[in-house]
């Protein structure tokens, strides 16, 4: 039986990954401090092979026995929450990282990095391949997510270069679906929130700027098949179908019986203007591509809110 440890494991996607690998006959130690993730996304899980450790991985970790995988996902991953917590976001990157990647030594396990495309910043090459190498700001606000992440994956490639870890970077597109928070401040869940809500649709800017939203289900699918091959690259994983903000609003309005209309605020600092993945290597070395359509995704995702708010 494989014995996997799954850290922010009670978080979005964290919580799905953890369902994932128990379908797939694992072991599953879940970890989290539960600074954003939340019991509930894991109340459901009742197996004897689940494990839950409330710990933050900035600190030492110990797991007694084998691993076989690492997945690191613990971090801060809304602006609403890196912003609020910045150091910390950036200690779970470089500390945290460090930690994991520890463990993974010790271990002999093979580890994945929860990346994302926002080390590519406000991108000057569209769309984003994994060849480019960015353009961040260092020291806006939205920095300390950023370079957390690049950092993550500059210790990453390190401990695989010098120590032989088999380790992998993910960097991940926005991903959207069921267990997101009704407050989680990203676009797909602020604009079901308040459709639901019956309030006005915020969009920041004027809502020219573009996002590619994939499904969690088609996420975690890229995720185990990145896990099990051979390369130690950053790879790409999200969906190419490129969209404005200002579309996905209306889109939500439309499909939540168009009982309010958008508003709009100022656009905050260092928002990227456009985002979408070149998946060329997910497609040729992993063999994955995404599959939930827009609108299947979009309902199941809004049937989820609809739960929640009826609670």
């Amino acid at each position: 039986m494989p014995r996997t440890l799954v850290t922010g494991g009670a978080g979005f996607l964290g919580s799905h990954l953890c369902d994932y690998f128990l379908a797939k006959g694992h072991e599953v130690i879940c970890m989290d401090n539960l600074s954003t993730g939340s019991l509930d996304n894991i109340a459901h899980i009742h197996s004897t092979k689940f494990h839950f450790i409330q710990h933050d991985v900035t600190e030492y970790i110990r797991i007694d026995g084998e691993l076989d995988y690492i997945l690191h996902f613990a971090s801060p991953a809304s602006p609403i929450d890196y912003l609020e917590l910045p150091i910390q976001t950036l200690k779970v990157g470089s500390l945290g990282t460090h930690n994991t990647l520890g463990l993974a030594k010790k271990k002999r396990a093979v580890f994945l990095l929860a990346s994302t495309s926002e080390v590519y910043g406000d991108p000057l090459v569209h769309p984003q391949e994994e060849s480019y190498w960015g353009n961040v700001n260092p020291v806006g606000p939205r920095g300390v997510y950023d370079e957390a992440k690049r950092f993550a994956e500059a210790i990453v490639m390190a401990y695989h270069r010098t120590h032989g870890v088999d380790a992998k970077i993910v960097r991940i597109f926005n991903t959207y679906g069921p267990r997101m928070r009704l407050r989680d401040g990203r676009a797909i869940p602020n604009f079901i929130r308040q459709a639901l809500t019956g309030e006005d649709l915020t969009i920041y800017g004027d809502g020219s700027q573009t996002r590619s939203f994939c499904f969690y289900a088609d996420l975690i699918e890229g995720l185990n098949s990145l896990l099990m091959s051979n390369t130690n690259e950053p790879v790409n994983i999200g969906n190419p179908i490129e969209m404005t903000i200002k579309e996905m609003a209306e889109k939500i309005l439309h499909a939540t019986g168009d009982k309010g209309k958008v508003i709009y605020e100022p656009l905050p600092k260092d928002d990227p203007k456009v985002r979408q993945p070149n998946i060329d290597k997910a497609r040729g070395i992993l063999g994955w591509e995404p599959k939930v359509s827009l609108d299947e995704g979009l309902k199941e995702t809004m049937d989820y809110f609809k739960a929640k708010l009826s609670a």
